[in-house]
């Protein structure tokens, strides 16, 4: 392998991140400006800093080469054809999350290096090759992801709604439910990042351990969250009670951010890695290392994504596709951490992406159908479905081209 392929790797692998922070800041961020809990700015800033720190300090230190073993390993032995695959699938990831940016529409970029992944398998070894069974699942997601997201978010409006909003006492009973939603923030944040992230896995947390840690945090911080509540919301009234859900719904989306930092970042760096790993040691191998040095670089990446580019796709999610209160946004992105948290312990294939679009959906209907904007939503889908075999068919054309310039 020349060094040309490791300096081009490089490139696109920071141009991927550069992307990844374009577009799926959405997923954090997007409802918290939607409901004016902060502004784009913030948000923004806020995510920039986040995602570095998950990307650079917690994030994957290994990860496989052959992506979400998609292609079957067995069959790609030689050094330069894995690498210049690599490159392809970053390259056609990268233009295709590129493109849904500039539309301003929210898609996954995991999904996006998968398909590429498929195209370069059918490129090399041919139908057989591919993990069909694995892409199955992953079209399974596309409707798993946001319809449990949608039902989990309709569902803690709706129970927001009928226990606070619609009682004359409503700010009373805010105070009253308070040590609740404080507590299972901190219980969803606490279990997630010790379940979901790489994080969980080098303390060598278990399932058991990890929900008594988080029950024993929420119980604690709940009881504080009330105290801190009480002597610091000075409003009454609806306006109280919207502040109350804007301090939980900034602290979930940081989260979500931190989280996202921490588990995206394979996307653009685990193609790097394998490019890397070969070009040290001249040998394929299914699990690679990936020094603290990508981590970082893949952090930086995402962060200038974010700061340049991050307020495209909020503004669609946020914005276009439903209208969003503070108590909305709470229950979008509890939704959405939560869905992520249970559907990766059961081994589905989810996307944040989904299941953000999704609880923003659902929030908007427990208003009634109107209250969507189905335009919106259906293009969004379009693209999702598009992803796969645009990634993929783009790939091929870059593998081709590149085979042809460096081979």
């Amino acid at each position: 392998m020349t060094i040309t392929i490791l300096v081009l790797g490089i490139a696109a692998g920071l141009y991927m991140a550069w992307n990844i922070g374009a577009n799926d800041v959405a997923n954090a961020m997007a409802a918290s400006v939607g409901a004016k809990a902060i502004t784009l700015r913030q948000a923004v800033f806020i995510a920039g800093i986040l995602d570095f720190a998950g990307a650079a300090l917690i994030g994957s230190h290994v990860t496989s080469t052959i992506r979400k073993n998609i292609v079957d390993p067995s069959v790609l032995s030689d050094p330069n054809t894995v690498a210049l695959g690599l490159l392809s699938a970053l390259l056609a990831s990268s233009f295709w999350v590129f493109f849904a940016t500039w539309k301003q529409l929210p898609v996954s970029t995991t999904h996006s290096v998968v398909g590429a992944m498929i195209g370069f398998g059918l490129i090399t070894g041919g139908v057989a090759v591919v993990q069909w069974s694995k892409i199955m699942l992953i079209v399974l997601s596309w409707l798993i992801s946001p319809f449990f997201a949608s039902l989990l978010a309709f569902l803690m409006f709706q129970f927001i709604r009928n226990r606070i909003l619609s009682r004359p006492d409503m700010f009373v009973r805010a105070l009253r439910w308070s040590p609740f939603f404080v507590g299972l923030t901190f219980f969803i944040i606490a279990l997630s990042l010790m379940m979901k992230t790489p994080l969980g896995s080098r303390l060598g947390i278990g399932l058991g351990a990890g929900l008594l840690i988080s029950f024993g945090i929420a119980l604690t911080l709940g009881s504080i969250g009330r105290w801190a509540i009480k002597k610091t919301i000075l409003k009454r009234g609806e306006e109280g009670v919207e502040e109350i859900f804007r301090r939980l719904q900034v602290l979930t989306a940081c989260y979500v951010a931190l989280a996202h930092g921490a588990n995206d970042v394979a996307n653009a760096m685990g193609p790097l890695a394998g490019i890397y790993i070969i070009y040290v040691t001249h040998a394929v191998s299914p699990e690679v290392p990936v020094p603290f040095f990508l981590l970082a670089l893949g952090g930086i990446g995402i962060a200038l994504g974010v700061v340049t580019w991050g307020h495209r796709v909020i503004e669609t999610v946020g914005m276009k596709i439903t209208t969003l209160t503070n108590t909305r946004g709470f229950a979008v992105d509890f939704a959405t951490a939560t869905c992520v948290l249970v559907a990766s312990k059961l081994g589905l294939p989810v996307s944040t992406t989904h299941a953000a679009v999704g609880a923003v959906v659902g929030v908007g209907l427990a208003r009634g159908v109107d209250a969507v904007d189905f335009r919106v939503v259906g293009k969004i889908c379009l693209y999702w479905v598009i992803t796969l075999p645009v990634a993929a068919l783009t790939c091929m054309f870059f593998y081709k081209l590149l085979e042809a310039v460096l081979m």
